[in-house]
């Protein structure tokens, strides 16, 4: 039977955790109450109490209380419950995770939840759920539901709210308890993808995949970036097709799908062989026209949809651009090779369309030229990115490198 570990502040949503417990128990699943909570008694009782989530982080209630450090407290507490969290999993006892709360109670679950495996189902019913929720879910799979209405009290809302909660929690945990993962021995090839290069990734993901590979694809969002850098660290990749690199112009110029400074690095440091192209690097991100910020308002412009903004890179922007490439792929100690399409980076960077500029795209392709390293191979096609041939020498190019690294 699949086992659902809740964890919480039972001092203040004990009423609240004890109905979803309830429900769970009800579906036919075990559950686990974890108590990290210091300030006032429990209003429930736990399977594992405050005192034992103390201990596991090295500490104990009395001494937290004492400090009256309320932030130190939670740290510490949530440290404890990850201890014993992962003890659950690495026993077999913990098949799902749900934690419900306001900003106190969000950040406590999911520090626990972004530690857990990717695939453990992980909910976290938060009334922090309809902002920016990139500090609580990270480049990990937890699933962030919106309460609508604060965790206080059982109500007409409330009730149908966690009701949902609790069904969904169910069928992860027993989904995950029955899984039958797939035996594949096949290497794991990480490519990035935007929306403008789609057809490229593509072709390219169905002509590896003839070739023996498994072809795992990020979106391009940031964290879609930051998700396959921290899979390459962990050692899941056998090369990258890094197809779409436009995160950097997001980093560079200030749009809102950044993956951080040190997106394209990961697979150079851990010895990877990569083929990078320059997909999608006539562009920067932005929310709803209006989101766009004040000094960027003469600059063009496409409406990729009412809440996607695109503004084209300049030719300084990509001359920085393919300084910044060359100088990442010049550390990197991996098999490397370079693509360049000459006719366009995106499905609107083609004659005919509104991000059309050979001239910015020439001062990429030059930058990028001359700061690379001489050793490392570099191809210029005559054809736009999403072209199926530049696809095509894309994908056969990393099975080389792939093979020749082995």
């Amino acid at each position: 039977m699949a086992t659902v570990v809740l964890l919480g502040t039972l001092d203040t949503k004990g009423h609240e955790y004890a109905y979803v417990r309830d429900l769970i128990r009800a579906a036919g699943c075990h559950t686990i109450l974890i108590d990290g909570g210091i300030k006032d008694k429990a209003l429930v009782q736990a399977d594992i109490s405050r005192e034992e989530v103390a201990k596991a982080a090295g500490a104990t209630v009395q001494e937290l209380v004492a400090a009256g450090d309320r932030n130190s407290a939670v740290e510490t507490m949530a440290r404890g419950a990850l201890a014993l969290c992962l003890d659950l999993f690495r026993q077999g006892t913990l098949h799902g995770i749900i934690a419900l709360g306001g900003s106190g109670g969000t950040n406590l679950g999911t520090f626990v939840m972004r530690a857990l495996p990717i695939g453990v189902p992980k909910l976290m019913v938060s009334t922090m759920a309809s902002g920016d929720t990139r500090a609580f879910v990270g480049e990990t799979d937890v699933t962030m539901m919106y309460s609508v209405v604060d965790i206080a009290g059982i109500n007409r809302l409330s009730e149908r709210i966690l009701g949902n909660a609790a069904s969904a929690i169910v069928g992860m945990a027993k989904g995950y308890a029955n899984f039958q993962p797939s035996s594949s021995s096949k290497p794991l090839i990480g490519a990035t993808m935007f929306g403008v290069t789609t057809p490229c990734v593509t072709t390219a993901r169905r002509d590896l995949e003839r070739r023996g590979y498994e072809v795992i694809v990020f979106h391009a969002t940031g964290t879609g970036g930051k998700s396959m850098e921290s899979l390459i660290e962990a050692g899941f990749m056998a090369g990258v097709l890094d197809v779409t690199t436009t995160e950097l112009a997001d980093e560079l110029v200030g749009g809102i799908l950044s993956a951080g400074p040190d997106r394209l690095e990961a697979a150079g440091k851990a010895g990877v062989p990569q083929v990078v192209s320059l997909g999608a690097l006539d562009m920067v991100n932005f929310g709803a026209r209006e989101s766009v910020p004040a000094q960027f308002a003469k600059r063009q412009f496409h409406q990729h949809n009412t809440t996607v903004t695109l503004m084209r890179t300049t030719a300084a922007e990509n001359a920085q651009l393919g300084r910044i490439i060359a100088e990442k792929l010049n550390k990197a100690a991996s098999p490397v090779a370079v693509f360049i399409p000459r006719k366009g980076v995106s499905l609107i960077d083609v004659e005919g369309k509104s991000f059309y500029d050979p001239q910015a795209d020439a001062a990429l392709f030059e930058a990028l030229k001359s700061n690379l390293r001489k050793d490392i191979e570099l191809l210029e096609v005559d054809t736009d990115i999403n072209d199926p041939a530049f696809a095509a020498q894309m994908a056969e190019k990393l099975d080389q490198l792939i093979k020749g690294h082995q």
